[in-house]
């Protein structure tokens, strides 16, 4: 009997183990988060440290995310153009280009293009910091490692998402017009027109919304990760994965919350 009730506690101890992983996930990056918000508002604000952030999270995307948006754009008018060729409808492939990277593509790629850059050396780097005893440093100098580490990268994933947005739609229906002008033959006329008629300002800022939401998520969790790692060099690789992994998944979830709400909002 002592055997049965042992067997029924591992195994209850194996099923539950998972799902308190993700509470305990969850609160951690709940209550990190809050901190790092709170400690935004509070001198001294070190200038440098919001620019190099900026910097790293945006400027030095700004190739990956390019590229990303370009081929984006030009594979999407190709499907699309041989897609409504079928119903002779080829001049609207502009309109429905657009409004699929302005709603769409360019927030969700653009963000897991940082995700995959970005996210994961932030995680690498505060993890090795946190193994190397390097964050326990910066506290006993006094300085709040959650301002001086956790605050710059949270403030400039929210701020540089949208500009990377911007960039991925624009390079992304200059992919279009290539491929939709340039290789199909395509008439500029009917192409640029039906961009005006269907691509409309609530469109972009359906994206702008959603990539500033996606830079919150994906700092919010990259950043928990690393700066809770530990177990040495094995535990900076599992947490970096972790944070990658984490993070895309929860931005296709938002995705689809944000697509609903902002539907129902129009409605």
């Amino acid at each position: 009997m002592a055997k049965d009730d042992a067997d029924r506690k591992e195994l209850l101890a194996k099923v539950l183990e998972p799902v308190l992983y993700w509470l305990d996930n969850i609160g951690n990056v709940v209550t990190l988060t809050f901190q790092t918000l709170t400690w935004l508002f509070r001198p001294p604000f070190r200038i440098s440290q919001f620019l190099a952030a900026m910097e790293f999270l945006g400027v030095q995307s700004i190739f990956i995310v390019g590229l990303t948006g370009t081929f984006s754009g030009m594979v999407l008018t190709l499907q699309t153009s041989y897609a409504l060729r079928a119903f002779s409808a080829e001049g609207r492939v502009g309109g429905l280009v657009a409004v699929s990277l302005l709603r769409e593509l360019a927030p969700v790629f653009s963000a897991i293009m940082v995700t995959a850059r970005a996210g994961s050396s932030m995680a690498a780097e505060l993890g090795n910091m946190r193994v190397t005893e390097q964050i326990d440093a910066i506290t006993t100098m006094g300085v709040s490692p959650v301002q001086y580490l956790l605050s710059p990268r949270l403030f400039a994933s929210v701020v540089m998402l949208p500009l990377l947005c911007i960039l991925y739609s624009v390079l992304g229906m200059a992919g279009s017009y290539l491929v939709g002008i340039v290789l199909l033959d395509g008439d500029v006329g009917v192409f640029l027109q039906s961009i005006r008629d269907t691509a409309v300002p609530k469109d972009l800022f359906m994206g702008l919304i959603k990539a500033g939401v996606f830079g919150f998520i994906l700092s919010s969790i990259s950043c928990r990760h690393g700066f809770y790692a530990n177990g040495g060099a094995r535990g900076v690789g599992l947490a970096t994965t972790r944070a990658v992994v984490e993070s895309c998944v929860t931005l296709l979830i938002a995705n689809y919350i944000l697509t609903q709400m902002l539907l129902d909002t129009e409605m």
